[in-house]
């Protein structure tokens, strides 16, 4: 059932509307003012908007420019469906970021048909976005998302000032396990990895990523160093614990993983970048001091 609202300010529109669109596709709601449409957006996150322009106070218009200004929002699409019709209004709708725009009196045909088109049009794209953020292979987060969940996790974290803490793993000798067993081998490895990962993940302030490798991140929101100390030794255990063999390996006969914590509190720091730094530190030391173990950063 996709979500659709209606804004309108005139209620036998609405009806006409919701009337139109097939009960067995949708869940209808409905607003007749530009400022109760936002509040319904923030509330119910419709898949699609059919907006009027003509309202009083806020214009379909400017309800549109808000919506597109928001990052959670801004992919919504929305269908102006109004009585203005000149090429003009069309394009000017079009240009601050409406998907199509439909002029009355309503064709319910046409409406039904551009409405299921742009829904199917946003499932493709919100397939194509979540293929970008994962790692084809592992299908946990990839850098590149978890730069960007960084990044968010950091502002948020500055606002609340309250620490935030992230995890280097590195498997322990993978080079010489992809020479021993084959890559095949090692890309079921690197699966089973990343599944023992992120089954540690609890909260949805939290994120396991492939880094890059044989490496992996684990960012924790809101999460103090003896926190992240405790993530990390049962990060450890767990992969300890799937007993993968690994007879290549120099210091175990499984496969066995290097830890880096860092911790850190944004409002004294201008950057996650140190935070970066400061994890990655720790890990090189936990692989100098001879692997399979934990080792904290000391920067706080």
């Amino acid at each position: 059932m996709y979500k659709i609202l209606l804004v309108d300010d005139v209620i036998s529109n609405i009806k006409i509307l919701s009337k139109g669109l097939p009960k067995d596709l949708y869940t209808v709601f409905f607003a007749l003012n530009g400022k109760k449409a936002l509040e319904l957006v923030i509330q119910e996150q419709p898949d699609l908007i059919l907006l009027d322009i003509m309202m009083p106070e806020m214009d379909g218009y400017e309800v549109c420019k808000r919506l597109k200004q928001d990052p959670d929002s801004r992919n919504i699409p929305v269908i102006f469906v109004t009585a203005k019709d000149s090429p003009y209004d069309e394009a000017y709708g079009l240009k601050i970021g409406a998907v199509d725009y439909i002029s009355k009196p309503i064709n319910l045909l046409v409406l039904n048909a551009r409405v299921l088109t742009h829904l199917k049009l946003k499932e493709k794209e919100q397939q194509l976005r979540l293929l970008s953020m994962h790692d084809g292979l592992t299908g946990i987060a990839n850098r590149r998302y978890m730069d960007k969940w960084l990044k968010q996790s950091w502002q948020l974290s500055k606002r609340a000032q309250k620490k935030i803490s992230l995890i280097m793993i590195d498997i322990d000798f993978f080079k010489q396990y992809n020479d021993h067993y084959g890559h095949l081998a090692g890309d079921d490895c690197l699966k089973q990895v990343a599944e023992s990962l992120s089954q540690n993940i609890t909260r949805s302030s939290d994120l396991i990523a492939r880094y890059g490798g044989e490496e992996f991140a684990c960012i924790l929101s809101a999460t103090e160093q003896t926190g992240a100390e405790k993530m990390a030794h049962k990060l450890r255990q767990n992969i300890e614990e799937l007993n993968i063999p690994h007879l290549a390996s120099r210091i175990a006969d499984h496969i066995t993983i290097s830890l880096g914590v860092a911790c850190l509190c944004p409002r004294q720091i201008s950057s996650e970048h140190k935070l970066i730094e400061l994890a990655d530190n720790a890990l090189y030391l936990a692989k100098h001091q001879g692997r399979n173990r934990i080792v904290c950063s000391s920067d706080n």
